[in-house]
């Protein structure tokens, strides 16, 4: 199995909210950057299950699609959009840019590279730019 594979096994039990599952792809002492260089780390699965609850908890359809990937060794490193419609129903698309490292078959690493200030500007009602849409707008793999 492939990294990517391993974790397109991740983006869809995502997207079923199967947290168990997604938090099984993760060694217990994963570091995970879920918007690095803006907020501290989630370190260790409790810390990924309070960032997974939290953020979970507004969420309804998940549309979380990959546009690139390659992989060197034991790091993934991925270009896509992370796409949901939120409960109240805004639609939120924030393009990123993920490294993903694993220590055997799970997850030690997750750092994901993404301007939440466009995902704050949609959740306030500013809807997609265009250059989102033109991000988004790519079929994924």
């Amino acid at each position: 199995m492939t990294r990517m594979q391993q974790f397109q096994a991740v983006i869809d039990g995502w997207k079923r909210k199967d947290v168990e599952f997604v938090l099984g792809q993760m060694t217990d002492d994963v570091v995970w950057h879920y918007a690095a260089a803006i907020a501290p780390p989630a370190k260790g699965k409790d810390a990924a299950r309070a960032f997974i609850d939290q953020f979970g908890k507004n969420i309804g359809e998940v549309r979380w699609r990959i546009f690139h990937h390659a992989e060197v060794g034991d790091r993934l490193f991925v270009e896509g959009v992370d796409e949901y419609t939120t409960k109240d129903g805004t639609a939120i698309a924030a393009p990123y840019a993920g490294v993903i490292e694993f220590r055997g078959d799970k997850i030690s690493g997750w750092r994901d590279y993404v301007d939440r200030g466009v995902i704050e500007a949609q959740k306030a009602g500013g809807g997609w730019s265009e250059q989102v849409k033109e991000l988004v707008g790519r079929p994924a793999q």
